[in-house]
C-alpha cells in the first residue's frame, strides 16, 4: 500500500495544506489538498474519496475538483461519508447554491460525483479496500478509518479529541502498519482544543497508552499552521514522526 502525502496541516497557508492523503494513486483521505497537488490527470484517476467529517478544511476540494473532470470520465467519482457528513454536503455545498449539484450534473444517471452514504462505525468495501469506520469524539459526526487491502492495514484518526473505540479497535488490528493520528494545538491550548475536539501533545501522549502498537508506525497531521514549530518541540520526547508535505510511504 502507497501512501502520499498531500495536505498535512490544520490550516492553509503558502507552506501548509489541508488534510489530504492518496493512497495507490486512486483513493483519497479527505480531500483538503486535491485540487492544489495533483494534475488533470493525476486527478482523473482518483475514484473514490473517503471523508471523515463534514467541517470545510476537509472537503473543500470536492467542488473544485468536479469543475475540473467534468467529461473527462467514463464513471463518477465516488464520496464516502457518514450519513451526517452525507447530508451536510447535499444541503450546504452541492446545492446549487453554494455550488451546482455535481452529484446530478451532466444528468442524474451519469453524474461526476457520487455520494455514498455510510453508517459511522459500519464496515464497507470500497474496491478491494475494507474500510472499517470508527465515530470519535469531534463536535460534528467524526469517523477514523482502518483500510486494509490483503495483509496490509492503515489506520487514520479522523478529528478527534480523546476517545477509546479507536483504540479498541486498533489494538485488535494486527495487520496493521501505520497510523495516521490528528495533533493540532501545543499544550497552552488544552482548553481550546477539549472544547473543539482535537488533542495536544499532552493528550496524544495519554491517548497512545492505550494503543498496543506493536511497531506500528506513528505519523502525526493536522498541526495547525500558527502553531507548527511548537507542536514539533512538544512532541518530539514521543516516539512519533510529524508528517510533511509530499512524503511518501510504502508499507
Amino acid at each position: 500500500m502507497k501512501l502520499h502525502v498531500l495536505g498535512c496541516h490544520g490550516g492553509e497557508m503558502p507552506a501548509c495544506r489541508t488534510t489530504c492523503f492518496l493512497v495507490d494513486d486512486v483513493l483519497a483521505l479527505d480531500a483538503g489538498a486535491l485540487t492544489s497537488t495533483l494534475s488533470l490527470e493525476q486527478l482523473c484517476k482518483v475514484d473514490d474519496i473517503i471523508v471523515g467529517h463534514s467541517h470545510f478544511d476537509h472537503v473543500k476540494d470536492l467542488p473544485l475538483m468536479a469543475d475540473l473532470i467534468i467529461g473527462r470520465r467514463d464513471t463518477p467519482v465516488t464520496i464516502h461519508a457518514s450519513r451526517e457528513c452525507a447530508r451536510a454536503l447535499r444541503d450546504n455545498m452541492f446545492n446549487n447554491a453554494l455550488w451546482p449539484d455535481f452529484t446530478r450534473i451532466p444528468t442524474r444517471k451519469e453524474p461526476v460525483l457520487r455520494i455514498k452514504p455510510f453508517r459511522a462505525g459500519s464496515t464497507f468495501q470500497v474496491g478491494p479496500y475494507t474500510v472499517q469506520s470508527i465515530p470519535v469524539h469531534h463536535p460534528v459526526e467524526s469517523c477514523g478509518f482502518v483500510i486494509t487491502r490483503g495483509r496490509t492495514s492503515l489506520a487514520m484518526s479522523g478529528d478527534t479529541g480523546p476517545t477509546d473505540k479507536l483504540w479498541k479497535v486498533l489494538n485488535q488490528t494486527p495487520t496493521l502498519k501505520a497510523l495516521l493520528i490528528e495533533t493540532s494545538f501545543p499544550n497552552a491550548l488544552q482548553q481550546l482544543s477539549d472544547v473543539s475536539g482535537h488533542l495536544t501533545p499532552r493528550t496524544l501522549k495519554s491517548e497512545l497508552a492505550k494503543f498496543e502498537r506493536d511497531g506500528c508506525t506513528v505519523l502525526l497531521y493536522h498541526l495547525k499552521p500558527a502553531f507548527v514549530q511548537q507542536v514539533k518541540r512538544e512532541v518530539a520526547d514521543l516516539p512519533v514522526e510529524v508528517l510533511e508535505l509530499g512524503d511518501t510511504f510504502e508499507f
